[in-house]
């Protein structure tokens, strides 16, 4: 039995991964941390250093070497994770992952911008609001289009992100050096790079980039999902990173 560290989005915590807790868990040894100022995970300092908490995570569920499965930010982190002790990573699977140095459209700071001024003027509902429709609707759809169930998790999860992060606004990531964007021909490991079709097309184009760039690494999408497809199409993911793993004897 192979072992798995499940690493949750930036719009989310490790609640996102409860149906591949379940389903991962008939294969594998499984694990989804908070990340520091996620789920119940708190901040303990300034500069937080996401790779050692995951690590941490590792090594207190006795894990010396695992496949990471990162979406988003977490697929940032399980990336640079990978890239800075190579030892402890048995594959990788990339869902939705942005990379340091890519330069966002339009339309994606727009997003930003509008989130940033709804918690400017305190309206936390209305920063909900945009993540949810931007994250998991996506750009192209309606919020109709996904699950209420779906919809109403993320946007419990991204409240509680604001809440643990509130007044925490010198926070900062420690960073890789050199940065992941300029070592991806030094991942050696088997690595997925997966996306949903209905996700903005700069993180399609950021998949494609890390797929080309890795050695040996392999490109898949799936259809009718934004950025979270494990929570919106669940037996398809399962399917694709499960066959993946299996395939690769993790």
């Amino acid at each position: 039995m192979a072992d798995v560290v499940l690493v949750h989005a930036g719009v989310a915590d490790s609640r996102m991964w409860r149906p591949q807790l379940e389903s991962f868990g008939r294969e594998h040894r499984v694990i989804a941390p908070d990340l520091p100022g996620f789920g119940t995970s708190a901040y303990e300092s300034d500069v937080i250093d996401f790779r050692a908490a995951v690590r941490g995570a590792m090594d207190e569920a006795g894990m010396e070497r695992a496949a990471l499965v990162g979406t988003s930010f977490g697929g940032m982190i399980s990336l640079d994770l990978t890239l800075e002790t190579p030892e402890r990573v048995s594959a990788l699977v990339l869902v939705g992952a942005g990379i340091d140095d890519h330069e966002w459209s339009g339309g994606m700071k727009e997003l930003d911008q509008e989130e940033s001024a709804a918690l400017d003027r305190g309206d936390i509902d209305a920063a909900v609001d945009a993540m949810v429709r931007g994250w998991v609707a996506g750009p192209r759809r309606e919020l109709d289009a996904v699950a209420p169930e779906v919809r109403e998790l993320v946007a419990e999860m991204q409240r509680n992100v604001y809440e643990l992060q509130e007044g925490h606004d010198d926070v900062r990531s420690k960073r890789l050096d050199p940065p992941a964007s300029q070592r991806l021909d030094e991942v050696r490991v088997p690595t997925l790079v997966l996306t949903g079709d209905e996700d903005f097309d700069d993180i399609k184009t950021i998949g494609d980039r890390l797929a080309a760039a890795i050695p040996g690494a392999e490109r898949a999408t799936i259809s009718f999902a934004a950025h979270l497809p494990n929570l919106e199409r669940p037996a398809e993911f399962d399917r694709i990173v499960l066959g993946f793993l299996g395939k690769h004897r993790i």
